[in-house]
């Protein structure tokens, strides 16, 4: 028989290798985004115009998708397009369901869903795609132009990864660009957190686009809406010589 010892040295590597195991699953997402590697669940909060041809693109690169929208019911079609990898629902539902998430709605509605749902959001990655409109948005849209779109995102969702993304040209331009020969298409970001700039990068590329990082969120303000950065359409070094990016 195997002595006494021997039992408990055995035991304590099978327990010492269970708690690797579990620490090795919780970590895995975490060390798959610092090198860069996509997500496959994604949550999208507005799937109008910009959020359903951004979505769609992620599905077809091979990333699971959950639609939503105030009408989820507006969106079985679309998603029934797509196939299996897409589905739609309520906006908790996307925000429950996606490792990174993507709104794209109109920015006077960004302070209800921060109150409603940063909360559940919060540590999560973001994309935002939103931009502020003075006739539609009204006094949000005045805070913008103070402080800057990025700051003002992220004071309406504490705590949740914010990077600003793919709010600068129609979702027409997307749809026609996307996957283009090389050069492909640059997309500006902006974010705060390193590690959350790195997986947005990486979206950016399965969506079919080259992404050019300009800086922290307080620096979005250089591709918001009506800045030097908006609306262009060109290669990712034509944007950073616009932008005096090194």
């Amino acid at each position: 028989m195997r002595g006494r010892s021997s039992m408990l040295v055995d035991r304590r590597v099978l327990l010492g290798a269970a708690s690797f195991a579990a620490i090795t699953t919780i970590l895995q997402p975490t060390r798959l985004f610092a090198q860069g590697s996509s997500p496959t669940r994604i949550g999208i909060i507005g799937s109008g115009n910009i959020g359903g041809t951004i979505g769609g693109l992620w599905v077809k690169k091979g990333h699971s998708v959950f639609f939503s929208s105030r009408h989820p019911d507006e969106l079985k079609d679309m998603v029934a397009k797509l196939g299996s990898l897409a589905q739609a629902g309520t906006v908790e539902q996307a925000v429950a369901f996606g490792d990174v998430l993507f709104i794209a709605v109109p920015y006077g509605a960004i302070p209800q869903i921060g109150k409603d749902y940063s909360a559940a959001m919060k540590g999560k990655v973001m994309l935002d795609a939103c931009n502020a409109v003075s006739s539609r948005d009204g006094a949000i849209a005045d805070e913008v132009e103070r402080n800057g779109i990025g700051v003002t995102t992220q004071k309406y969702f504490p705590g949740v990864r914010i990077v600003r993304a793919f709010n600068t040209m129609s979702y027409m331009v997307f749809a026609r660009e996307a996957n283009r020969p090389d050069p492909k298409l640059a997309i500006p970001i902006a974010g705060d957190d390193p590690q959350a700039l790195q997986i947005a990068a990486s979206l950016v590329r399965d969506a079919g686009f080259d992404p050019v990082t300009v800086g922290t969120l307080a620096d979005a303000r250089r591709f918001q809406r009506g800045q030097a950065g908006y609306g262009q359409q060109v290669t990712a070094a034509e944007l950073k010589q616009k932008l005096s990016l090194p």
